[in-house]
């Protein structure tokens, strides 16, 4: 029997250059900002690690280590960077296998720059269903209890990048 393939893919158009979008992708002072408000730390080599640590929001909440990680499989920067990814927040989701993310950031002519999050979370059912946001609390709203997934973090970096506001309230 062989396992089926889980890939999802995610899309968005920012109004902002490859460049700003990458470094709100890798850079601390930008990943704390949006989505879950991380620190995100890059070796933007091949082979190297990274990993988010907590805010100090994450460790008032009890949360003191490192919230993921992985390994960096290919990086061209501003326009490709793919990694292992897997959090670590969760004795369930520690037992999964590491999954791979892609960021592929391409400027169009009439669109801004597109940014396409493609998650293949293969064997990783938890996973898959934290980042497609199955997990979203309608009452405490997206985002709040890990729900919002993709979508909602790439709504929110979006939204950081074109306003210099988020959609969530912090």
């Amino acid at each position: 029997m062989t396992e089926t393939k889980t890939v999802q893919v995610n899309r968005v158009y920012i109004k902002a250059s490859p460049q700003a979008i990458w470094d709100a992708i890798t850079k601390p002072e930008w990943t704390e900002k949006y989505g879950y408000g991380g620190l995100a730390d890059f070796d933007l080599t091949p082979g190297g690690k990274h990993r988010v640590r907590p805010t100090q929001a994450f460790i008032d909440s009890g949360f003191t280590g490192d919230l993921l990680d992985g390994e960096v499989v290919e990086v061209d920067p501003p326009r490709r960077l793919v990694i292992t990814w897997r959090l670590t927040m969760d004795p369930s989701l520690i037992a999964e296998p590491y999954t791979t993310l892609t960021y592929d950031i391409e400027e169009t002519k009439s669109t801004g720059t597109r940014l396409t999050v493609t998650h293949d979370v293969t064997g990783a059912p938890n996973h898959a269903a934290m980042v497609a946001g199955v997990h979203e609390d309608l009452d405490a709203g997206p985002g709040q209890n890990a729900g919002g997934g993709w979508a909602w973090v790439l709504s929110d970096l979006k939204s950081l990048l074109e306003t210099g506001e988020t959609v969530a309230v912090r």
